[in-house]
């Protein structure tokens, strides 16, 4: 994997630090944790250091095991090391635009970002058709969705899988781990690009990870979750911040932990906020 660009550092499921002190080191560059991955300075640096020779020429030289081999870097420690390919997503920054084709009521449909302009969207990416978790959340959110809709909220499905195998999932019986009729579009990311841009993309496995963005009306990513593969997400605690979002968005306070429509919220100002404390106590 390449290093993120602009000194950022890669903290969603990836290897990268930050590098600190000592000369050319205090730029804000960043390295794989992996130095045998690692494509930027560090490892430029690492390659390039060696003996001198008589004619003061130096010999690249790493190490794998006991050998020495000149000119060439390890291979990745083992099959099991976990590498994102994108930098990751910022809360409050504009969500990186996508487009592709969706299945939706049985049909393959182009579908992009921007048409839900004017609306919140529950992004949510997972690993792979046909398995054993990811059947559960998509069902989950379709068979739910006019609650999202009720607070003008649309929810879209993306994995890796091509829109003959969502569509072939769809066709399937639940009782047999199909998905059966759906209420949400199953976007396909076939190229892996959407995940890659949104940080989710595992390259070792060739899939996303559990991924959830809510976007919102003005295209602004407002939370991320991530999960593990063996782990599923919850309906009600998407629900619950997407209420809270849009109370914020209206009124201007502030929600504390554990918030539901119409629990008291906070002023967000040292004098105001003392009327919500105060009926704590």
């Amino acid at each position: 994997p390449s290093a993120p660009r602009g000194g950022d550092v890669h903290s969603i499921g990836g290897p990268w630090r930050r590098l600190g002190g000592g000369r050319g080191r205090g730029s804000g560059a960043a390295r794989c944790c992996w130095p045998c991955c690692c494509t930027g300075r560090w490892g430029r640096r690492r390659r390039s250091r060696g003996r001198r020779g008589s004619a003061g020429t130096s010999s690249a030289t790493t190490t794998r095991g006991d050998r020495s081999t000149p000119g060439r870097r390890p291979a990745c420690p083992s099959p099991t090391t976990r590498c994102t390919s994108a930098r990751p997503r910022v809360v409050s920054k504009p969500a990186p635009y996508w487009e592709g084709t969706a299945v939706i009521n049985g049909e393959f449909k182009e579908l992009k970002l921007t048409d839900y302009e004017g609306k919140y969207l529950v992004f949510f990416f997972y690993p792979l058709d046909f398995t054993f978790v990811c059947p559960t959340e998509i069902i989950a959110f379709s068979d739910r969705i006019e609650e999202f809709r009720a607070i003008n909220t649309e929810v879209v499905a993306c994995s890796v899988d091509s829109k003959f195998t969502h569509l072939a999932w769809i066709n399937t019986p639940r009782k047999q781990g199909g998905l059966g009729p759906m209420k949400i579009p199953l976007l396909s990311d076939l190229t892996h690009q959407i995940s890659k841009d949104y940080g989710v993309y595992l390259e070792d496995q060739g899939h996303a990870l559990r991924g959830l963005f809510i976007i919102d009306d003005k295209r602004i990513l407002r939370q991320i979750t991530m999960n593990d593969l063996p782990v599923g997400r919850s309906v009600d605690e998407t629900l619950r911040l997407v209420q809270a979002f849009q109370y914020t968005d209206k009124h201007g306070e502030v929600c504390p932990a554990g918030w539901k429509p119409g629990s008291e919220t906070i002023i967000p100002d040292p004098a105001g906020k003392l009327k919500y404390f105060d009926k704590l106590n």
